[in-house]
Protein backbone atom coordinates (compact mmCIF):
# COMPACT_ATOMS: atom_id res chain seq x y z
CA UNK A 1 0.00 0.00 0.00
CA UNK A 2 1.29 3.24 -0.49
CA UNK A 3 2.21 5.94 1.92
CA UNK A 4 0.91 9.25 0.99
CA UNK A 5 1.93 11.07 4.18
CA UNK A 6 5.11 11.77 2.72
CA UNK A 7 6.89 12.13 -0.67
CA UNK A 8 8.64 8.93 -2.18
CA UNK A 9 12.22 8.84 -3.09
CA UNK A 10 11.24 6.30 -5.68
CA UNK A 11 13.44 6.79 -8.83
CA UNK A 12 11.80 7.75 -11.95
CA UNK A 13 13.01 5.77 -15.02
CA UNK A 14 13.24 8.89 -17.65
CA UNK A 15 16.03 10.00 -14.70
CA UNK A 16 18.12 7.60 -15.87
CA UNK A 17 21.10 7.82 -17.95
CA UNK A 18 21.01 5.02 -20.53
CA UNK A 19 17.68 5.73 -22.20
CA UNK A 20 17.49 6.24 -26.08
CA UNK A 21 16.24 8.97 -27.58
CA UNK A 22 13.57 7.21 -29.40
CA UNK A 23 11.72 5.65 -26.24
CA UNK A 24 12.84 9.67 -24.55
CA UNK A 25 10.64 11.40 -27.33
CA UNK A 26 8.07 8.40 -27.46
CA UNK A 27 7.94 8.59 -23.40
CA UNK A 28 7.50 12.75 -23.89
CA UNK A 29 4.96 12.44 -26.66
CA UNK A 30 2.52 10.25 -24.46
CA UNK A 31 3.23 12.94 -21.93
CA UNK A 32 2.05 15.50 -23.76
CA UNK A 33 -1.05 13.90 -24.85
CA UNK A 34 -1.75 13.27 -21.20
CA UNK A 35 -1.13 16.85 -20.06
CA UNK A 36 -4.14 18.04 -22.75
CA UNK A 37 -6.46 15.40 -21.29
CA UNK A 38 -5.78 16.09 -17.47
CA UNK A 39 -5.46 20.21 -18.80
CA UNK A 40 -2.54 20.58 -16.97
CA UNK A 41 -1.55 23.63 -19.32
CA UNK A 42 -4.25 25.51 -18.11
CA UNK A 43 -2.82 26.63 -14.91
CA UNK A 44 0.06 28.13 -16.12
CA UNK A 45 -1.43 29.81 -19.13
CA UNK A 46 -4.50 31.15 -16.75
CA UNK A 47 -1.15 32.97 -14.94
CA UNK A 48 0.54 34.19 -17.70
CA UNK A 49 -2.45 36.11 -19.76
CA UNK A 50 -2.12 39.49 -17.91
CA UNK A 51 1.46 39.47 -18.48
CA UNK A 52 1.42 38.64 -21.68
CA UNK A 53 -1.32 40.50 -23.14
CA UNK A 54 -0.25 43.85 -21.11
CA UNK A 55 3.94 43.58 -22.20
CA UNK A 56 4.94 44.24 -25.69
CA UNK A 57 8.40 42.16 -24.85
CA UNK A 58 8.87 39.53 -22.29
CA UNK A 59 11.70 37.35 -21.59
CA UNK A 60 9.85 33.84 -20.40
CA UNK A 61 12.27 31.26 -19.30
CA UNK A 62 10.84 27.64 -19.09
CA UNK A 63 13.15 25.76 -16.84
CA UNK A 64 13.24 22.02 -17.13
CA UNK A 65 11.30 22.42 -20.50
CA UNK A 66 11.26 18.45 -20.95
CA UNK A 67 9.80 18.36 -24.72
CA UNK A 68 8.90 22.44 -24.87
CA UNK A 69 4.98 21.55 -24.86
CA UNK A 70 4.33 23.98 -22.75
CA UNK A 71 6.25 27.12 -24.50
CA UNK A 72 4.54 25.65 -27.81
CA UNK A 73 1.20 26.25 -25.97
CA UNK A 74 1.93 29.51 -25.19
CA UNK A 75 2.87 30.19 -28.80
CA UNK A 76 -0.68 28.93 -29.56
CA UNK A 77 -2.63 30.78 -27.40
CA UNK A 78 -1.04 34.30 -28.28
CA UNK A 79 0.51 33.16 -31.77
CA UNK A 80 0.19 37.15 -32.53
CA UNK A 81 2.39 38.58 -29.27
CA UNK A 82 5.07 35.48 -29.67
CA UNK A 83 6.61 37.14 -33.13
CA UNK A 84 10.76 36.76 -32.16
CA UNK A 85 12.28 40.45 -32.14
CA UNK A 86 9.17 42.45 -32.20
CA UNK A 87 7.50 40.25 -29.50
CA UNK A 88 8.27 37.96 -26.81
CA UNK A 89 10.90 35.87 -26.34
CA UNK A 90 10.49 32.14 -25.13
CA UNK A 91 13.49 30.40 -24.34
CA UNK A 92 13.57 26.53 -22.38
CA UNK A 93 16.17 25.16 -20.78
CA UNK A 94 16.40 21.33 -19.73
CA UNK A 95 19.88 19.24 -18.48
CA UNK A 96 18.84 16.55 -21.04
CA UNK A 97 20.13 16.82 -24.84
CA UNK A 98 17.39 14.89 -25.82
CA UNK A 99 14.94 17.36 -24.59
CA UNK A 100 16.18 19.68 -26.92
CA UNK A 101 16.01 17.35 -29.88
CA UNK A 102 12.60 15.85 -29.28
CA UNK A 103 11.51 19.62 -28.77
CA UNK A 104 13.10 21.02 -31.84
CA UNK A 105 11.53 18.28 -33.93
CA UNK A 106 8.05 20.13 -33.88
CA UNK A 107 7.47 23.04 -35.37
CA UNK A 108 7.69 26.30 -33.59
CA UNK A 109 7.78 29.84 -34.50
CA UNK A 110 11.30 31.41 -34.22
CA UNK A 111 10.43 33.09 -30.99
CA UNK A 112 10.70 30.12 -29.19
CA UNK A 113 14.42 28.21 -28.72
CA UNK A 114 15.88 25.66 -26.85
CA UNK A 115 18.86 25.02 -24.48
CA UNK A 116 20.52 22.55 -23.15
CA UNK A 117 22.05 23.26 -19.48
CA UNK A 118 21.72 23.49 -15.89
CA UNK A 119 19.43 26.12 -15.11
CA UNK A 120 21.17 26.91 -12.16
CA UNK A 121 24.27 27.80 -14.19
CA UNK A 122 22.27 29.12 -17.31
CA UNK A 123 22.91 32.88 -18.40
CA UNK A 124 20.88 33.89 -21.04
CA UNK A 125 22.67 37.23 -21.68
CA UNK A 126 19.57 39.25 -20.79
CA UNK A 127 17.47 39.95 -17.48
CA UNK A 128 14.85 37.23 -17.18
CA UNK A 129 10.89 38.79 -16.74
CA UNK A 130 9.30 35.98 -16.37
CA UNK A 131 10.02 31.97 -15.07
CA UNK A 132 7.85 29.24 -15.64
CA UNK A 133 8.48 25.70 -14.43
CA UNK A 134 5.80 22.41 -14.79
CA UNK A 135 6.15 18.87 -13.76
CA UNK A 136 10.13 19.22 -12.92
CA UNK A 137 10.11 20.39 -8.92
CA UNK A 138 8.86 16.24 -8.07
CA UNK A 139 12.01 14.85 -9.61
CA UNK A 140 13.71 17.33 -6.94
CA UNK A 141 14.63 16.53 -3.10
CA UNK A 142 13.14 18.93 -0.53
CA UNK A 143 16.38 20.87 -0.23
CA UNK A 144 17.00 21.22 -3.92
CA UNK A 145 13.12 22.73 -4.41
CA UNK A 146 14.16 25.19 -1.66
CA UNK A 147 17.34 25.76 -3.67
CA UNK A 148 14.98 26.17 -7.04
CA UNK A 149 12.36 28.43 -5.23
CA UNK A 150 15.81 31.01 -4.16
CA UNK A 151 16.93 30.75 -7.58
CA UNK A 152 13.60 31.41 -9.48
CA UNK A 153 12.66 34.29 -6.67
CA UNK A 154 16.66 35.51 -7.51
CA UNK A 155 16.58 35.77 -11.17
CA UNK A 156 12.75 36.44 -12.30
CA UNK A 157 12.27 40.19 -12.35
CA UNK A 158 8.73 40.04 -12.76
CA UNK A 159 7.38 36.84 -11.65
CA UNK A 160 7.45 33.03 -10.91
CA UNK A 161 5.15 30.12 -12.16
CA UNK A 162 5.41 26.07 -11.04
CA UNK A 163 2.70 23.89 -12.57
CA UNK A 164 3.30 20.49 -10.79
CA UNK A 165 1.14 17.32 -9.21
CA UNK A 166 -0.89 17.14 -5.61
CA UNK A 167 0.54 14.11 -3.49
CA UNK A 168 -2.97 12.48 -3.53
CA UNK A 169 -4.91 8.80 -3.53
CA UNK A 170 -7.34 9.38 -6.19
CA UNK A 171 -5.20 10.91 -9.23
CA UNK A 172 -2.57 8.11 -7.73
CA UNK A 173 -4.59 5.16 -8.68
CA UNK A 174 -6.14 6.72 -11.17
CA UNK A 175 -2.73 7.46 -13.49
CA UNK A 176 -1.77 4.12 -12.51
CA UNK A 177 -4.75 2.19 -13.87
CA UNK A 178 -5.01 4.36 -16.75
CA UNK A 179 -1.39 4.52 -17.94
CA UNK A 180 -1.39 0.55 -17.70
CA UNK A 181 -4.90 0.48 -19.73
CA UNK A 182 -3.35 2.67 -22.61
CA UNK A 183 0.14 3.34 -22.84
CA UNK A 184 2.59 1.58 -24.37
CA UNK A 185 5.83 3.05 -23.13
CA UNK A 186 7.49 1.42 -19.99
CA UNK A 187 8.35 5.17 -19.06
CA UNK A 188 4.70 6.00 -18.42
CA UNK A 189 3.82 3.20 -17.07
CA UNK A 190 6.46 3.71 -14.50
CA UNK A 191 6.73 7.30 -14.30
CA UNK A 192 3.26 8.52 -13.84
CA UNK A 193 2.38 7.20 -10.84
CA UNK A 194 5.78 7.50 -9.23
CA UNK A 195 5.36 11.12 -9.99
CA UNK A 196 2.56 11.59 -8.23
CA UNK A 197 4.00 9.54 -4.96
CA UNK A 198 7.06 11.99 -5.16
CA UNK A 199 4.87 15.05 -5.60
CA UNK A 200 4.12 17.96 -2.61
CA UNK A 201 0.67 18.67 -0.66
CA UNK A 202 0.05 22.46 0.05
CA UNK A 203 1.54 21.37 3.45
CA UNK A 204 5.08 20.47 2.25
CA UNK A 205 4.93 24.08 -0.26
CA UNK A 206 4.63 25.88 2.68
CA UNK A 207 7.17 24.28 4.72
CA UNK A 208 9.29 24.55 1.96
CA UNK A 209 8.61 28.14 1.13
CA UNK A 210 9.31 28.94 4.52
CA UNK A 211 12.69 27.48 4.69
CA UNK A 212 13.54 29.60 1.59
CA UNK A 213 12.78 32.81 3.68
CA UNK A 214 10.45 34.17 0.67
CA UNK A 215 7.44 36.26 2.09
CA UNK A 216 3.46 35.98 1.89
CA UNK A 217 3.61 37.18 -1.65
CA UNK A 218 4.36 33.32 -2.81
CA UNK A 219 0.61 31.61 -3.28
CA UNK A 220 -0.48 27.94 -3.62
CA UNK A 221 -3.21 26.91 -5.72
CA UNK A 222 -4.56 24.06 -6.14
CA UNK A 223 -6.31 23.27 -9.43
CA UNK A 224 -8.85 20.73 -10.98
CA UNK A 225 -7.98 17.65 -11.48
CA UNK A 226 -5.11 17.97 -8.73
CA UNK A 227 -2.64 20.40 -9.73
CA UNK A 228 -0.92 22.34 -7.06
CA UNK A 229 0.72 25.34 -8.53
CA UNK A 230 3.44 28.13 -6.82
CA UNK A 231 3.23 31.73 -8.14
CA UNK A 232 4.89 34.45 -6.87
CA UNK A 233 4.38 38.21 -8.58
CA UNK A 234 6.77 41.40 -7.59
CA UNK A 235 5.05 43.59 -9.68
CA UNK A 236 1.41 44.06 -10.85
CA UNK A 237 1.09 42.21 -13.90
CA UNK A 238 -0.73 45.13 -16.01
CA UNK A 239 0.74 48.69 -16.88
Amino acid sequence: MQDFSQRSDEKELMDEDDISFEEFHDCLQGLERINHLTLAYRPTLQWLRPWVENHKRLFVLDAASGGGDMLRQIAKKWPARITGKAGHRLVGVDLNPWSKKSAESWAHPPAISYETANVFAFEPGQPIDIIISSLFTHHLTDRQIVDFLCWMDSRAGKGWFINDLHRHPIPYYFIKGATALFSRNRLIRNDAAVSVARALTVKDWRRLINEAGLDGDVRVQWFFPFRLCVSCNKEVPTR
